[in-house]
């Protein structure tokens, strides 16, 4: 029997902004993990300084989707995860 696979996708400029609400929805995470990474320094929201004002920008979201894969795949806590993503992008500096 074939099995279908459905992909979807986000496209991502410089004008892409996203709610927390949203952000749960997307990777399927509740808004307290959501919450955690932000107090992990994974991520940084813009906007208000309370949970419900915030929004995330492109790299915000793709951060976050690179450290709940961290977390998931490799089993990575939340700290480790925001020290990889660091390196990671230190190193792509460095490419560049």
């Amino acid at each position: 029997m074939l099995q279908e696979k459905v992909l979807t996708g986000v496209v991502l400029d410089e004008r892409f902004r996203i709610t927390l609400v949203e952000v749960c929805r997307i990777f399927e995470v509740s808004a307290e993990r959501v919450i955690e990474l932000v107090e992990e320094g994974v991520i940084e929201p813009a906007g208000g300084p309370e949970p419900p004002q915030w929004w995330f920008d492109a790299p915000a979201f793709e951060r976050l989707g690179t450290a709940l894969r961290l977390e998931r795949d490799l089993g990575i806590n939340p700290a480790g995860a925001a020290l990889v993503l660091d390196l990671l992008e230190e190193l792509g500096r460095l490419r560049r």
